[in-house]
């Protein structure tokens, strides 16, 4: 599977939102064609470089599909789009115009696990975390009883460092994910 690239500095997890402002002429194009085809994006976190210049990326990312596109006051292209699957990077090239585009294999989806009783707590907190998130998160369904979810949300919305959220993308373990979420939040509350 081919797919356009964008190298971010943020990490995007399934089923998970992502606000984007565009500017940049060949991801202009690239959401053109994305929107026009109804096809996917990658999201990459980036290792090394710039959102706007070359970039180191990691191996493991997120397909990314274009929910809703408005223009700001400022003129510039604003997008939301959604997590999809978890994919790696096979191989990439960059076209002409400075995109990347990359081969990736779909890595296997997490099928929902019932939260253990002992992160129930981790429930009732993100559930009040996401609703002062407001309009970013309104829509999304929600899982409170779903490891999987609660792990992934709890992930981008946790103000760790972006290697610490890229582990938790590439974990593929809910309750490792779970436990990884927890003793952050037991740092901070320590």
């Amino acid at each position: 599977m081919e797919i356009p690239l964008f190298p971010l500095h943020t990490v995007l997890y399934p089923e998970g939102p992502l606000p984007l402002r565009i500017f940049e002429q060949r991801y202009l194009d690239m959401v053109s064609r994305c929107v026009k085809d109804e096809a996917p994006f990658g999201v990459l976190l980036i290792r090394h470089g710039s959102e706007t210049g070359p970039a180191d990326t990691y191996n493991v990312g997120t397909l990314a599909r274009i929910t809703d596109w408005y223009q700001g006051s400022d003129g510039l292209l604003g997008i939301t789009a959604t997590g999809g699957e978890r994919f790696r990077l096979v191989s990439s090239r960059r076209q002409d115009n400075g995109l990347a585009i990359g081969e990736v294999e779909l890595l296997p989806a997490e099928c929902a696990r019932a939260l253990p009783d002992n992160f129930l707590p981790l429930a009732r907190i993100l559930s009040g975390v996401l609703d002062d998130l407001g309009k970013l998160y309104e829509t999304l369904e929600k899982r409170y009883d779903d490891a999987v979810w609660v792990g992934y949300r709890f992930s981008e919305i946790l103000p760790i460092t972006p290697e610490q959220k890229q582990v938790c993308l590439e974990t593929d373990d809910p309750i490792t994910r779970l436990e990884i979420v927890s003793a952050v939040l037991n740092s901070v509350r320590g």
